[in-house]
């Protein structure tokens, strides 16, 4: 039997995405053996390991405060980063001047420059990363890769989504909850452009098989000043006016170096209304088409939300679509496993998904369409 691989996890807690998501997907598979976890403050590290300690069966070490503590851990080989983007850098610098593989959770940085960083000290040292941009694994966006490749709709020439970040998401728009306000801040590393409109741009891209060679943008703050909200969804007094810097629509076209046309539309902060479409993205090809549609809340989020596949006007029945966020993590990790033969998101694959979310985000201030290298 294979030796596990060792993972110690930044950003470990009782609550959050490492919690819900991350150490559960990566339990969920043998290959890796959960060894290690770094919080922000001592009480919160020891108390999380000795939780995790009783639940894996093996002891789990605590780390505090700066990473350089958990990338110093012998008894780690992979760290994984999940803490907010503007904590990326720092975060994940030490790991890798310590020789740990890495995964880093999508955006990989603050900005651009920042994953670029991440990606040249990754690269200098040798270490192996892998990207959190699991929708790649959907059996859903798999199937439509695969449809598209097979010829079923000829070479594609146009390509069209419409998506919403509802309202009762709580981010985005007039009413934001507590947890979530810093996301309104246009520098953040963490707005509707940088988290779901770039993961559906990795989505896009790797479906259809080529990158953007040139972008047009309209961007807009529809929602300027925002509601703060606690857990209980109450209004937090003093905060009911945040004033909103990030924009909450994005309109973008482009076209891709296969000479494919390209349409998205971003919406952030609107209602459920009854017949409002949450998802729709259609694949035009020269002899059919391809379609993936949901009106669930929050459909958007393909990286965790299997919408329905149509292949020229027929429902398409797609195998291993079940609880899609633990689902699709759980295919990364098995395939990063596998080394250098595995099929996952890399640094590289952050830095032209940045590159192509940077020239969105200068087009839509600058008013002029944007040609990449």
């Amino acid at each position: 039997m294979s030796v596990p691989i060792r993972v110690g996890i930044v950003g470990l807690s009782a609550a959050g995405w490492a919690s819900s998501a991350l150490a559960p997907s990566i339990l969920s598979v043998p290959k890796y053996k959960l060894t290690a976890l770094s919080t922000s403050n001592a009480s919160s590290a020891s108390a999380t390991a000795q939780a995790y300690t009783a639940q894996v069966g093996n002891p789990v070490n605590a780390h505090h405060g700066p990473t350089t503590s958990i990338a110093a851990d012998p008894d780690v080989d992979l760290i994984v980063v999940s803490v907010r983007a503007k904590g990326h850098l720092s975060a994940v610098l030490p790991a890798i001047e310590a020789g740990k593989d890495i995964f880093v959770e999508w955006p990989v940085g603050a900005n651009l420059e920042e994953t670029k960083e991440i990606a040249r000290r990754a690269r200098e040292k040798g270490v192996r990363a892998a990207v959190g941009l699991q929708g790649r694994h959907s059996a859903v966006i798999r199937k439509a890769k695969e449809l598209i490749e097979s010829g079923k709709i000829g070479k594609v020439l146009s390509t069209t989504s419409i998506n919403l970040v509802p309202e009762e998401f709580g981010i985005w728009g007039p009413v934001v909850n507590e947890r979530s306000k810093f996301a309104a801040e246009v520098n953040s590393g963490s707005t509707l452009l940088d988290i779901p409109v770039g993961h559906h741009l990795d989505i896009l891209t790797f479906v259809i098989g080529s990158y953007f060679s040139s972008i047009s943008t309209t961007s807009a703050i529809l929602f300027p000043k925002a509601t703060v909200i606690d857990a209980a969804g109450a209004p937090i007094a003093g905060e009911d006016q945040l004033t909103v810097t990030a924009p909450d629509h994005y309109a973008y076209t482009g076209v891709l170096k296969s000479g494919a046309v390209a349409s998205v539309v971003w919406r952030a902060g609107l209602k459920s209304t009854p017949g409002r479409r949450q998802f729709l993205w259609e694949i035009d090809g020269e002899e059919g088409s391809i379609k993936l549609e949901s009106d669930e809340p929050l459909a958007a989020f393909i990286n965790f939300k299997e919408p329905t596949l149509w292949l020229n006007g027929e429902k398409v029945e797609v195998d291993g679509a079940e609880n899609p966020t633990i689902g699709n993590l759980r295919a990364e990790w098995e395939e990063f496993a596998k080394g250098e033969q595995g099929n996952y998101a890399t640094l590289e694959d952050a830095v032209r998904n940045r590159t192509v979310l940077d020239a969105i985000r200068r087009s839509g201030e600058e008013g002029k369409r944007i040609v990449l290298e």
